[in-house]
């Protein structure tokens, strides 16, 4: 029995012919921005950020490559093992994990140290996009179909959010419904269920918040209210953009950042730096890079044939444009500060890991969006 109705391509030199390589070069002209932001970070020196974004850059580009080139077949038999092992990490880190500025969301394997919550990410795309290829359409909104994916979305979602990693947590939970809704779950459902998600934020947010998580909640609707506490961060900000202008002060000029007012400038708080360095044009023209970006995988999902591609190439774009919206708005204090980074220009190796990755299946479904994997092939098969 083949794997595949229809052709594709499956030697070597044939996928590297139908690799979007417009896509790829979007892909680099964004993590060299990352390179260049970083070395103005450091005031123009390579040390101590901008060279190692550059070698992770670069590994994890590889990486992309690679698992572009992996039959989707793979995937599938890897997506309830990725899963539950990354399930495994997460509980690893609730029990052993590293503890860092008052989280606990690191393990330390050897002499790396890695966020499993962001591999959770991928693995909850790729196990969900298997559960919903092999699932018959009718009984996606059945008590019997929904169970499933309930779970496999509410057991990391509280993990990561005990750890404490908000904006993780949400990024992964949205993803996860995201992905329910676009299997086909009834309108009967979506409509009750958003009810009881409102309901049971409004809880949370009331109830099951850290305190200085409800400090950044507050913040966020009144910075002014502590300027020098839980304000600073997002006044800083909001200064050191609107100190940009509409071109910006020039490439490393940026006085708000370079003279340490702007905290997290490295990480959370890149985009501010670049708004300042290059003002209002300069923002824009990211954030239209990254609207390419999310063009590209919009339409790798429509041209894919197989349930499990379509699943997974949304999935992996939910994310991408999760972490693009929130850390934009963040920095511009249109939502709450909740640690979420820019993708490929922030520094971070297990976040640009993880894009690089997800970035790498969808380049996978577009050069395998004729193949159409059987259904029902079992747990590995």
């Amino acid at each position: 029995m083949p794997v595949f109705t229809q052709p594709v391509p499956r030697d070597l030199r044939a996928k590297l012919f139908e690799l979007n390589w417009a896509f790829v070069l979007l892909i680099v002209l964004t993590g060299c921005i990352g390179i260049l932001m970083l070395y103005s970070v450091a005031g123009g020196a390579w040390d101590p950020w901008a060279i190692r974004h550059a070698t992770r850059f670069g590994a994890g580009f590889l990486v992309m490559l690679v698992v572009a080139m992996v039959p989707p077949r793979m995937w599938m038999s890897l997506a309830y093992p990725a899963y539950l092992g990354a399930l495994f990490l997460l509980i690893m880190v609730e029990l052993f994990g590293a503890t860092a500025m008052g989280a606990q969301r690191w393990i330390d394997i050897g002499p790396l140290r890695m966020q499993p919550s962001e591999l959770m990410k991928i693995a909850l795309v790729l196990a969900l996009a298997r559960y919903y290829h092999d699932l018959p359409p009718e009984k996606v909104s059945t008590p019997g179909g929904m169970i499933v994916p309930v779970l496999a979305i509410a057991l990391p979602f509280g993990l990561i959010a005990k750890q404490p990693d908000l904006g993780t947590a949400v990024l992964t939970g949205a993803t996860g419904a995201v992905m329910v809704f676009l299997a086909g779950l009834s309108w009967k459902i979506i409509v009750p269920g958003m009810v009881a998600g409102v309901v049971g934020g409004v809880a949370f947010l009331r109830y099951g918040l850290e305190e200085y998580q409800r400090a950044r909640v507050l913040t966020f609707l009144n910075p002014e209210n502590d300027p020098l506490g839980a304000g600073y961060h997002i006044m800083q900000s909001k200064i050191a953009l609107g100190s940009g202008g509409l071109t910006g002060k020039g490439y490393m000029q940026g006085t708000q950042s370079h003279l340490n007012f702007l905290p997290e400038k490295q990480t959370d708080f890149i985009f501010t730096m670049l708004g300042e360095e290059f003002g209002f044009v300069g923002g824009i023209a990211v954030l239209v890079l990254y609207a390419l970006i999310l063009g590209h995988c919009l339409m790798t999902a429509m041209a894919c044939r197989s349930v499990f591609l379509r699943l997974v190439t949304m999935g992996v774009t939910t994310t991408f444009a999760l972490y693009v919206f929130i850390n934009a708005a963040m920095v511009m204090g249109l939502v709450p500060v909740v640690g979420v980074p820019l993708p490929m220009i922030s520094y971070g190796g297990s976040v640009m890991f993880t894009v690089l990755i997800g970035l790498g299946l969808i380049l996978g479904a577009h050069i395998h969006r004729a193949a159409e994997p059987p259904k029902g092939a079992g747990l590995f098969g």
